[in-house]
């Protein structure tokens, strides 16, 4: 089996409407997609910060700028498609209250954890890069691992999303002196605690780090700790569903997965890796 859980069915930029983009005919562009790339099951999780209920967790410049879109006619909208329901929601540490309030007022089929700020800056956008006001690229390492490790045990999510974001620029920012898998052991300690899934994401490929998420000493290190592992590609655009997914499939074997973990209701089961 193969499915496709990291979808957004509108691009990043702030004029992507919902009017536009969750529409009837722009799901049924995204389910062609997916049966042209052997996706059996396709999952929609939009940003939880393109919503306005979201500034209920957290009053950032940012997730101001982009809050525009009701949450719930969102919901209301993919559960009457065929797609899952998911969303993808930032883990904001001390706002595990809210954040909690926020999932447990809808019926997701999955969440997303993800951290893309550590702090009140971001480490894969450059309007508030992290990275320009200098600082030791161990640390900052160091505290995007530490702040993957609070989301896991949270138990707010079912899937820690592009588990090693932190890498995104490659060669364009500082690389750590220490051995990455120093930085990666708080998380796969707590994934392996947790039970939360791994995702797998060929999204990386298309950014400037060329890898998939995770890297595979990361992967290795979450085989080894019995972790279960889903599989995305954190699309925005149709042509983007199940994109490079040989890469993965053939990464997946490689590290001696066989298996990827499916939602329904954030009822987690196992099927056999397509």
């Amino acid at each position: 089996m193969l499915t496709d859980y990291h979808v957004h069915l509108r691009p990043d930029e702030l004029e992507a409407s919902a009017e536009r983009y969750f529409t009837p005919g722009n799901v049924d562009r995204y389910l062609q997609a997916a049966r042209e790339a052997g996706v059996e099951e396709l999952g929609v999780s939009e940003h939880v910060y393109r919503f306005t209920a979201a500034l209920d967790v957290w009053d950032h410049e940012f997730w101001r700028e982009q809050a525009v879109g009701d949450l719930d006619s969102y919901c209301d909208f993919v559960a009457a498609s065929p797609l899952r329901l998911g969303i993808e929601m930032d883990h904001v540490p001390g706002r595990e209250d809210r954040i909690a309030a926020l999932l447990e007022a809808r019926e997701f089929d999955y969440v997303l954890g993800s951290v893309h700020f550590v702090g009140d800056r971001a480490v894969d956008h450059d309007g508030y890069d992290i990275w320009e006001r200098g600082g030791d690229p161990d640390r900052i390492w160091r505290r995007y691992f530490e702040a993957l490790a609070e989301l896991v045990r949270s138990g707010l999510y079912d899937v820690v999303a592009h588990p090693d974001l932190v890498k995104v620029w490659g060669r364009a920012r500082p690389a750590p002196d220490r051995d990455p898998r120093f930085h990666y052991e708080p998380a796969v300690e707590a994934i392996a605690e947790a039970g939360v899934a791994v995702e797998v994401s060929t999204a990386g490929l298309r950014k400037p780090v060329a890898e998939l998420y995770p890297a595979p000493a990361f992967a290795a290190m979450c085989v080894e700790a019995g972790a279960a592992f889903s599989l995305s590609s954190d699309a925005h655009a149709p042509e983007e569903v199940g994109r490079d997914y040989d890469r993965a499939i053939e990464a997946m074997h490689g590290w001696g997965v066989e298996e990827i973990a499916v939602f329904e209701r954030r009822e987690r089961r196992l099927e056999p890796l397509g």
